[in-house]
């Protein structure tokens, strides 16, 4: 008689870490985020009319995917797949412009549940060279990063619109008398191919410093 398999349990990581993946629009919060893992994938220039990110993006969902799927059979376990998220900078400049596309750099990356260590990474990009990998598959890594003390709100509308958010966001950093430190953060809660761009949910983030 065959054994009947026990459901997967089911870790809903967006519910655990509520205070970083949910803000309001209009309040800024002070949060302490906590090190955690992420797939990861570094590049530069403007986004809208970059094939490098468009690789960035299909390699580390391709392989968040197999990872989940991965879990699922050696851990008995299900979660659902975190939003991506973007690290914003420009060398050498101490704020980031909004309209200098073409001098940004980026990092990609996608938050990891603890099951996912270094040996399945590992094993999950061997099984997908094995298939048809994206191009960009060999620059994923899997990596702790940890900001600490940050400012985050909520920005509502299109990308092209989050200058107003984040001098809302500068005005509050001063007025605590805090200080910036690290890179421009931003967490993408909404799909822009099925999202209008005036409904567009995205989570800015500032590490900063006393």
């Amino acid at each position: 008689m065959a054994t009947a398999t026990a459901p997967a349990e089911k870790i809903d990581l967006k519910k655990r870490l509520h205070y970083l993946y949910d803000a309001s629009a209009t309040d800024m919060a002070i949060v302490e985020v906590p090190p955690m893992s992420f797939l990861m994938v570094d590049g530069s220039g403007d986004p809208l009319n970059s094939r490098e990110f468009r690789g960035a993006v299909e390699a580390l969902y391709g392989i968040a995917y197999a990872l989940k799927a991965a879990v699922r059979r050696s851990a008995a376990a299900d979660y659902a797949v975190m939003p991506l998220e973007g690290l914003w900078w420009m060398s050498g400049m101490r704020r980031f412009d909004m309209t200098r596309r073409d001098l940004w750099k980026w990092t990609l990356m996608i938050m990891q549940p603890d099951l996912v260590n270094a040996d399945l990474f590992i094993r999950t990009v061997v099984e997908l060279e094995k298939k048809k990998p994206p191009p960009s598959l060999r620059g994923v890594r899997l990596e702790r990063f940890s900001e600490g003390r940050c400012v985050q709100v909520m920005h509502l509308g299109s990308y092209s619109t989050e200058g107003r958010t984040l001098e809302r966001m500068c005005d509050f950093i001063r007025t605590r008398e805090l200080r910036m430190q690290g890179k421009h953060h931003e967490i993408y809660l909404s799909d822009p191919s099925r999202t209008p761009p005036d409904k567009l949910k995205t989570l800015l983030r500032q590490p900063v410093t006393q």
